[in-house]
C-alpha cells in the first residue's frame, strides 16, 4: 500500500540560512495527544544484553539469586558466587526444591579442616554498593538435606572485598530444619563501603558446623526501593524516569515477553513482572502500553499457525490478570491476592515485537490473524498494536495502530524530519520508537538529531499519538547496544544528553499544535510551535534545534498575537559534539538551565549551534 502522499501541513517553506523568519498561525491545526511523550521499555535481562530489568530497574541486588535456567553441576551455574573459607559450592537439582518455579539449589558443604568463616558471598551486578545508615533488608532459604544435631548461627552480612565487614546479623538455625525455611534480616552499615567492590555474604563458623552439608535457595537483598514498594525499583534509576513526566510505560520489554527464556538469548529472573509493572505505571501515573508474545523469536523460531493456540490462551490469560474480576477469572484472582483487587487500567496491547525483524514478516501475516481475531473476541474494547513496518505485509484485521521502530544514523534523522508529513492520513496511527545513535554512542551530537526528528512528531501529532526513545537503559560494565537514555554501574547512573532531549519535549508539551512557516528539509534549523491551553494565561512554547556543528543561527518569529508577553524563557541543551556523560565525565553535558530572554509579537532568537531550544511565553 502506498501511504505516503507529501501533504503539506503548515503555511510556506522557508530555507534556514543565517537568517531565518518563521510566520506563526493564528489558529491551531490538531490536539496534541495526551500519550506523545513516554518509556518504552527495551529488553530486561540478568547476565547478557542490557540489564535494565534485572540488575537494573529492578532493585534486587543479587544476581543468579535462585540459580534459574542454569545447568546443575557447571561452574557457570556458580554465576556471581564465591566460595568463603574454603567451602564446596555446587548448584543442584534439589529432590525436594524450594517450588516447582526454582528446582535448583545452591549446596554448600563446610571442610572439615576450617576453623574460620566459611559459606558463600554474592558479588552483585558487577559491584555492589554499599551505604552507611541503609537499611538493606536480606532473606534466604535453607535446609539441611539430612537431620543433624547442629544448633547454631548463620551469619548474614556485608562485606567490602577486603573483607571488612560493614554490617552483620545472625539467623538461629537447627540441623533437623530438613524443610524449606525462609530467613530474613535486616542489614543498616555504620559506615559506606569500598565503592562497589563490595559483597553479600552468608557464612557459619567453620568449626562448629564442620562436614555438615547446607542447601540454600532464593537468596534476595534489596536497599531502599521507589515508594518503598516490597519488590519495587531502583530509587534512582525510577526517580529519574518519573522525572520526564512520562505518559505512557510499554512494557514488558523488548522481545521478552510471556515469561520466556528472552529473545536474546539472555536469562531472565521474572522477579521483575507484569504486576510490578503495574503498580510502576500507576505510581509514575502513566498509561500501560502492554505486550504479548506473538509467536516468533530472534531465533528465527516461529510457531506454526497449527500450534498457536497455547500462546494465545497465555496472551488471553495476561489480559485477564490485568483487567479481568477476580470474582470470575482465577488470574485476576492471582491479581487480587497479590493486593490489586481492582483492574488495572489497560487500553493498548501489542501484538509481539518489532516483527519486521528477519523473517518474522514472512510469518506476522498468519500469527496476527489469530492473535488479534481471539483477542478481539475476547476484549473488544481493547486496541491491538501491529509491529511489522506499516502496511508491510498487508494485515487482515486491518491494524489502527503500528508501534513503528527507527534505530538509524544522525545523517538519517536529520535528513528525515519530515518522515511523517509524507504519510497518508487514512485513520492510522503510530507509535514512534526511536534512536539517531545506532552508529555511534549517545552523545550532544546524536540527542540533537534526536530532537531535530522529534519535531516532526508534534507536527504531525495528528496521526503519531505515542513517541518514545528506546533503548532506556543500560548497565556501563555490560554494554551490548551503545544507544541508551541512562547508563548507571552498581553504585551510581549517568544521565545521557538524549535524557535532555527526551526531558525537554515531554516536560515541554501543548495542548495544540500551530502551524509555522516549515523548516528546510535539507536545512539545519528545525522548529515547531505549540500552545498550552491547560495554563492561565495560555502558553506558548516554541522548540528550536540547530543540527549545524559550528554555525549559530538567527531565526525571526512573527506571532500572530498582540498580547504576546515581552519576556518570556529559554531552556538550552547542548555540548561539544562528541561528549558524552559517563563515570569519567558525569556532566560532560550538563543539564539544561532556564534562563530569561526578551519576546513579543516579534522577536529574533540566536540559536547555538548544536542545540535544542525550549522558548516560552504567554499569549
Amino acid at each position: 500500500m502506498l501511504f505516503r502522499t507529501g501533504i503539506a501541513l503548515a503555511l510556506v517553506s522557508a530555507s534556514c540560512s543565517a537568517q531565518t523568519t518563521v510566520t506563526v498561525s493564528s489558529t491551531p491545526s490538531h490536539p496534541i495527544p495526551t500519550a506523545l511523550w513516554g518509556i518504552m521499555y527495551e529488553a530486561s535481562s540478568e547476565l547478557t544484553a542490557t540489564q535494565s530489568g534485572d540488575g537494573g530497574l529492578y532493585a534486587e541486588l543479587l544476581q543468579n539469586r535462585a540459580f534459574q535456567k542454569v545447568t546443575p553441576g557447571t561452574t557457570a551455574a556458580l554465576s556471581a558466587w564465591t566460595s568463603i573459607g574454603s567451602a564446596n559450592l555446587t548448584v543442584i537439582a534439589d529432590p525436594t526444591p524450594v517450588s516447582d518455579a526454582l528446582p535448583n539449589a545452591l549446596q554448600v558443604v563446610i571442610p572439615t579442616s576450617v576453623s574460620t568463616a566459611a559459606g558463600v558471598a554474592n558479588t552483585g551486578y558487577a559491584g555492589l554498593n554499599v551505604s552507611s545508615g541503609t537499611t538493606y533488608h536480606a532473606s534466604f532459604y535453607y535446609r539441611f538435606p539430612a537431620s543433624t544435631s547442629f544448633s547454631g548461627d548463620i551469619t548474614v552480612s556485608l562485606q567490602s572485598t577486603s573483607g571488612s565487614v560493614l554490617a552483620s546479623s545472625p539467623v538461629t538455625v537447627s540441623g533437623d530444619t530438613t524443610s524449606w525455611t525462609q530467613a530474613s534480616v535486616e542489614l543498616k552499615p555504620e559506615r559506606d563501603g569500598d565503592g562497589t567492590s563490595n559483597v553479600f555474604a552468608v557464612t557459619v563458623n567453620g568449626e562448629e558446623v564442620a562436614g555438615e552439608t547446607i542447601h540454600f535457595a532464593m537468596f534476595s537483598l534489596f536497599p531502599p526501593t521507589y515508594k518503598d514498594r516490597q519488590n519495587g525499583m531502583r530509587k534512582d534509576i525510577a526517580e529519574a524516569l518519573e522525572a520526564l513526566g512520562p505518559s505512557f510505560f510499554r512494557f514488558p520489554g523488548g522481545n521478552n515477553l510471556a515469561s520466556r527464556l528472552g529473545d536474546w538469548r539472555y536469562i531472565n529472573t521474572d522477579g521483575l513482572g507484569i504486576y510490578e509493572y503495574l503498580v510502576w505505571c500507576e505510581d509514575i501515573k502513566a498509561e500501560p502500553i502492554m505486550a504479548v508474545w506473538a509467536g516468533y523469536a530472534l531465533q528465527h523460531e516461529t510457531i506454526a499457525e497449527v500450534n498457536l493456540g497455547p500462546y494465545i490462551q497465555q496472551a488471553i490469560d495476561q489480559i485477564y490478570f490485568v483487567v479481568g474480576d477476580p470474582e470470575t477469572n482465577e488470574h485476576a484472582a492471582r491479581r487480587a491476592a497479590l493486593g490489586h483487587p481492582d483492574p488495572f487500567y489497560l487500553k493498548y496491547v501489542e501484538i509481539g515485537n518489532e516483527d519486521f525483524v528477519a523473517a518474522a514478516a514472512t510469518t506476522y501475516p498468519y500469527r496476527w490473524k489469530a492473535i488479534v481475531s481471539a483477542l478481539k473476541t475476547e476484549f473488544p474494547d481493547l486496541y491491538f498494536i501491529a509491529t511489522t513496518f506499516p502496511f508491510d505485509p498487508i494485515l487482515d484485521p486491518e491494524p489502527t495502530v503500528y508501534d513503528n521502530h527507527l534505530y538509524e544514523s544522525t545523517t538519517w534523522m536529520a535528513q528525515n524530519t519530515f518522515y511523517y508529513d509524507d504519510y497518508e492520513r487514512n485513520g492510522t496511527q503510530y507509535f514512534e520508537v526511536s534512536s539517531s545513535s545506532i552508529v555511534a554512542r549517545g552523545n550532544t551530537n546524536t540527542a540533537i538529531t534526536d530532537a531535530a526528528f522529534m519535531t516532526g512528531f508534534e507536527r504531525n501529532a495528528d496521526i503519531v499519538f505515542a513517541a518514545a526513545y528506546a533503548p532506556v537503559l543500560m548497565h556501563i560494565q555490560n554494554q551490548r547496544w551503545h544507544p541508551n537514555m541512562i547508563n548507571f554501574d552498581a553504585g551510581a547512573m549517568y544521565l545521557s544528553p538524549a535524557y535532555y532531549t527526551q526531558l525537554l519535549f515531554s516536560l515541554n508539551r501543548g495542548t495544540d499544535y500551530i502551524p509555522s512557516t516549515l523548516p528546510d528539509r535539507n536545512g539545519t534549523l528545525f522548529w515547531t510551535v505549540v500552545q498550552n491551553t491547560a495554563t492561565t494565561p495560555t502558553q506558548l512554547i516554541i522548540k528550536v534545534v540547530n543540527t549545524a556543528v559550528d554555525t549559530s543561527a538567527d531565526v525571526t518569529f512573527v506571532l500572530p498575537f498582540g498580547n504576546a508577553s515581552s519576556e518570556g524563557t529559554v531552556q538550552i541543551l547542548t555540548g561539544p559534539q562528541l561528549a558524552m556523560n559517563n563515570p569519567t565525565t558525569p556532566n560532560a553535558v550538563p543539564p539544561p538551565v532556564k534562563s530569561a530572554i526578551s519576546t513579543g509579537s516579534t522577536f529574533t532568537y540566536s540559536a547555538t549551534a548544536l542545540s535544542l531550544s525550549v522558548i516560552t511565553l504567554t499569549i
